[in-house]
């Protein structure tokens, strides 16, 4: 959802600064409320669109949130052939809290946050007719941002007590000058959760069902069921996707490649970026492209990964060489990046009901594993067990940011042979959680770091 418009850095520029007759009449940038300077339902759409904007920008969803997961996770599929630091300190697991990349994810995600409360701040002057849709919208946007931050700088939902783990900060007002109460505190995990949660089912109910490229309530319930699979809610979480299969306003692409690389978005797309000509953010293709594909050639694939696969299996072939081995899924540049597609929705589905037992709900575990390995061309299974649901999970969502968040809800290790060295990661080594960025520990003594980090 990478929309460039004017419109928003003139509103968004006005919540920074007051006009007036008098130009002696200057307030400091810090001490102007924001908003006084939204009068208009149009101002507030702009405001959204904006959120989208910034939601979308190239250290969250535009490609550095899903990278940074694929990295810290790596068990020997990938390896990290750039020269940038930040990245290579996050592949390594050896981050220090100065690391860049740590502070600006941090920052764009509040940012992110700040402006979506903005909208939900002043929906009294929205038109009655979408003042439902810009709640649902702003409360998803506020929700999507609080879990990134939450599974990056927090403890995973299943280590130890959510209850008394520390999360991040959440922030349900906006911020429109420095105060006191500015200097916030951490959370809990659970505080967190319960927050996005309480969002994205609100939100749920406030979509509409289509809404153009923007989010739907299938987009609210689609997040609902990660979020739930994060907790390990199984029955919640097989419920949300459910929903969202059956609404039938998603099919699965005819084969896994035309999932990727569009400038439309595809079938199966229950949210994605919008990519044009003139206006892209596509950091996975910077990043996991070659050269000849306009990317840097960071992300290099290994043997380890591409055997792995079925020969018959299409998704096991889907790379491509240019001096070494790249993933197509990002090989075009200006192309959408798919965020939530209805094959996630599928394994949610299938592991809800295998983990829940019973009656499936919709479908059995095995006939959804079954229909994604069908449109792979991949040999079906007669029978299926947990080990090859997660597997098959694998096998679909490679490079797309969920490898480090599978391996720690289920509580994996991560284990990569060094040379003549095996290096072992339990699920909750405090090397696998970004620390608080420095700047923001010094800037608020409210903040407490992450272990590791001191």
């Amino acid at each position: 959802m990478k929309i460039n418009n004017k419109l928003i850095f003139a509103v968004a520029f006005s919540l920074m600064l007051t006009g007036c007759a008098d130009k002696l009449d200057v307030k400091p940038v810090d001490d102007v409320d924001a908003l006084t300077a939204v009068k208009t339902s149009s101002d507030v759409e702009a405001i959204l669109t904006g959120a989208y904007d910034a939601m979308t920008s190239g250290n969250l969803l535009g490609g550095n949130l899903q990278r940074d997961a694929e990295l810290i996770a790596d068990n020997g599929d990938i390896e990290w052939g750039g020269t940038f630091v930040a990245p290579q300190q996050i592949f390594s697991r050896s981050m220090l809290k100065t690391n860049d990349q740590a502070q600006s994810t941090w920052l764009d995600g509040y940012r992110t946050i700040n402006i979506a409360n903005t909208v939900i701040a002043n929906l009294s002057v929205v038109d009655a007719a979408k003042k439902a849709r810009f709640e649902g919208e702003a409360k998803l946007i506020r929700a999507w941002m609080h879990f990134e931050l939450v599974r990056e700088y927090a403890k995973t939902y299943q280590d130890g007590t959510p209850a008394s783990n520390l999360g991040i900060p959440i922030l349900t007002l906006p911020t429109a000058k420095i105060t006191d109460a500015s200097f916030v505190t951490r959370n809990t995990v659970e505080e967190v959760y319960k927050a996005v949660v309480a969002d994205l089912t609100s939100a749920e109910t406030l979509l509409p069902a289509k809404n153009g490229f923007f989010a739907t309530k299938f987009t609210a319930a689609a997040l609902l069921s990660r979020v739930y699979l994060m907790q390990g809610n199984y029955d919640a979480a097989r419920q949300a996707a459910n929903r969202v299969i059956v609404s039938a306003n998603y099919t699965l692409t005819d084969s896994f490649a035309a999932a990727f690389d569009n400038k439309n978005n595809s079938t199966e797309d229950i949210f994605a970026t919008q990519a044009t000509d003139q206006d892209f953010v596509n950091e996975l293709n910077t990043f996991f492209a070659s050269s000849s594909q306009q990317g840097r050639g960071d992300i290099i694939i290994n043997d380890q990964h591409l055997n792995s696969y079925d020969v018959s299996d299409e998704r096991g072939n889907f790379f491509y060489q240019s001096a070494d081995i790249f993933t197509s899924k990002w090989a075009v540049r200006i192309a959408n990046i798919p965020l939530i597609r209805l094959a996630e929705i599928y394994l949610t589905r299938a592991e809800g009901n295998f983990r829940t037992g019973g009656a499936p709900l919709g479908a059995t575990a095995l006939a959804d594993i079954n229909r994604l390995r069908n449109r792979a061309g991949a040999k079906l299974y007669t029978s299926i067990d947990l080990p090859t649901i997660l597997k098959e999970r694998r096998f679909e969502l490679a490079f797309e940011g969920h490898w480090i968040h599978d391996l720690k809800r289920n509580k994996q290790s991560i284990r990569k042979v060094n040379g003549n060295t095996t290096l072992t990661y339990t699920f909750n080594s405090p090397k696998l959680i970004f620390p608080i960025p420095l700047r923001e520990i010094d800037a608020n003594k409210n903040l407490v770091q992450n272990e590791g980090y001191q």
